[in-house]
C-alpha cells in the first residue's frame, strides 16, 4: 500500500481527507504542524506528502526547504494543499520543490484522490 503523510492542521479537514485517502486504499500518517510532518518523513519517508502552507511551529515552505537540505528525504514527491491562491506562494512552492500546488477551495476530497491517484499511478 502507498504511504502518504498529510500535514495539515485544521482539524475537519485533516480528518475528512485521511478518511477519505483511507478509504481509496492508501495508508495515512497524519501531521498537525511543521515539526511533526519533518519528523515523520526522517522516521519513514512516505510516497506523497500533502503539505498546507500555513500551519504551527513551521509553515510548509520551511518544511520544504528543510527537506531539500537532507539527503535522504529530498525526493518525497510534494504536493501543496493550501488556502492561499497568492502567485507569490505557489511560485515560491514550486521553487522550493514542491511537484503541484492545489487551492483546497477548488479540490473537493474526490478530486483530491483523484489527483493523488494520478501522482501515485493509482487506478
Amino acid at each position: 500500500m502507498k504511504r502518504i503523510l498529510l500535514a495539515e492542521d485544521d482539524r475537519f479537514l485533516r480528518r475528512a481527507a485521511q478518511t477519505k485517502l483511507e478509504q481509496a486504499g492508501y495508508t495515512v500518517e497524519v501531521a498537525v504542524d511543521g515539526e511533526e510532518a519533518l519528523a515523520a518523513l526522517r522516521r519513514t519517508p512516505p510516497d506523497l506528502m500533502l503539505l498546507d502552507l500555513l500551519m504551527p511551529k513551521k509553515d510548509g515552505l520551511e518544511v520544504l526547504r528543510e527537506m531539500k537540505a537532507d539527503e535522504a528525504i529530498r525526493d518525497v514527491p510534494v504536493v501543496i494543499l493550501s488556502n492561499s491562491s497568492k502567485a507569490i506562494d505557489m511560485d515560491n512552492a514550486r521553487l522550493l520543490g514542491a511537484r503541484q500546488y492545489w487551492v483546497k477551495a477548488n479540490v473537493t476530497l474526490q478530486e483530491l484522490c483523484h489527483r493523488v491517484n494520478v501522482i501515485l499511478g493509482a487506478n
